[in-house]
């Protein structure tokens, strides 16, 4: 059959827009897309059939389907329900943290209508969105005022341009940090029109080559936790405490960027009301990783500072929704209970669960994967899970894995098939084996993860 023949068993654009299967899709999406998928998917007909291709359904309700089902692909949600059982507790990828039933409750209750977010209740005028949870950070932290923007960048950011636009700031070259998404300091700096002055080594910088650096430029000195890696060996950096020192004894304030954060103790994570008492003039963090609830970046410390930064007009560029708000103050006023936040925290559970917990929960799985799935080698190893989204870097913790074996497929092809399943099921490949590790499942997962495996074996 020549090029021509194999051509003319296309059917028109017409003869498939009028089947009923386009019509159905009409009434699903819009009539535009629609008729531009159906062009689409004759297209790749026509390209197929001059490559040679065989055994293509050319039926016009056969095209509209094929239509239809490329067009729900390409418009699918994207943030989607997953079963997270790779170990990494703050996995960027999957959303960092799971935020607490409180917060999910919260938002479900208050933002599912109208809700107050900066308007008095008693005399009706505009009021700052952030109060509840500025107060209930200034409550956690001994923080004189607090705010909050959209994430810790953008907490960097407005605080170094609030403070020291135009001018220098003073920072160790060990941390001239790089988070995810290649976002480095020195990017950091020149958004914020700030001169960055880099003082002592990669590994080691002392008090002296901080005072060293100090001139008439000088607006700030800013330390970087490296949340996201360690520097060990023949190491020194100045303390909290002597960059305190330092600041009052020239009179130039001094900010701390905790990149994580943490309200209650995750050694060797540094605790923002511990930054604070020992004197940070400016504390930022996250809200989204140790803290656990929603993308957030959180500014707190004196408050003729963070009025300072509230007054910049990039501080609506960068506020939060309703939502945020919603989400941080019922996760914030975990850690306001009497008993503490962990019995209805899900990262604090996480993170804590003891090995003996872990081990069990795989060998109950292990079991059951074994019965839904006989032809899949099911076993156990020891291994370790990660606190993720950099965060406690180089803290692993210990657990026990389930390691899957496909009888035909790659470890990377399983894997893929897992994740390509609904929903979809994320694991993590240790020496070409299949693993899950039981810490990031959450209740109800296993059941679930057990059925998309035996579907997929």
């Amino acid at each position: 059959m020549d090029e021509k023949q194999r051509l003319r068993q296309l059917p028109a654009v017409d003869k498939v827009l009028r089947t009923p299967a386009v019509a159905s899709l009409k009434g699903r999406w819009l009539p535009a897309l629609v008729d531009e998928a159906v062009r689409t998917a004759l297209a790749e007909a026509r390209e197929a059939l001059l490559a040679g291709g065989s055994g293509i359904d050319l039926d016009p309700g056969a095209l509209a389907r094929r239509a239809g089902e490329a067009l729900a692909r390409h418009l699918a949600p994207g943030v989607v329900r997953c079963i997270n059982a790779t170990g990494v507790v703050l996995h960027t990828g999957l959303g960092r943290a799971v935020l607490p039933p409180a917060a999910v409750e919260a938002i479900s209750r208050e933002a599912s209508g109208y809700c107050v977010v900066s308007i008095d209740r008693e005399e009706g005028a505009r009021l700052r969105r952030e109060r509840a949870a500025a107060r209930m950070l200034c409550a956690l932290t001994g923080a004189e005022a607090a705010t909050v923007v959209n994430n810790n960048a953008a907490a960097t950011v407005i605080a170094l341009q609030t403070l020291a636009a135009g001018r220098e700031v003073i920072l160790s070259r060990g941390q001239l940090v790089e988070i995810g998404g290649s976002f480095r300091m020195p990017d950091v700096f020149r958004t914020a029109g700030v001169t960055l002055r880099e003082v002592g080594t990669t590994n080691r910088t002392s008090i002296a080559d901080y005072a060293a650096a100090i001139g008439e430029a000088t607006a700030l000195l800013l330390r970087v936790h490296p949340s996201n890696y360690r520097v060990v060996g023949f190491t020194c950096e100045a303390s909290v405490p002597e960059l305190v020192g330092l600041s009052r004894e020239r009179g130039i304030p001094f900010m701390d960027d905790l990149g994580a954060g943490a309200l209650v103790a995750c050694p060797p994570e540094p605790e923002i009301a511990e930054s604070l008492r020992l004197g940070s003039d400016l504390v930022t963090c996250s809200g989204d990783k140790l803290i656990g609830g929603p993308q957030a970046g959180l500014l707190l410390g004196r408050k003729s500072w963070i009025d300072r930064v509230r007054r910049n007009p990039l501080f609506r560029a960068l506020r939060v929704d309703k939502l945020t708000l919603v989400a941080l103050e019922a996760t914030l006023g975990l850690f306001l209970r009497g008993d503490g936040p962990h019995a209805a925290h899900p990262t604090l559970q996480m993170l804590q669960l003891p090995g003996k917990v872990l081990a069990s929960r795989a060998r109950t799985l292990c079991r059951k994967l074994r019965r839904a799935a006989p032809g899949l080698g099911v076993d156990l190893m020891p291994g370790f899970s990660q606190v993720g989204s950099g965060s406690l870097p180089g803290e692993d913790l210990p657990t026990t894995l389930v390691t899957l074996a496909h009888p035909s497929s790659s470890a990377a092809a399983f894997a893929r098939a897992l994740r390509l399943a609904t929903p979809p099921l994320y694991t993590r490949i240790v020496d070409d084996l299949v693993c899950i590790d039981p810490r990031t499942l959450l209740t109800g997962d296993d059941k679930i993860l057990i059925g998309i495996v035996s579907e997929n074996s």
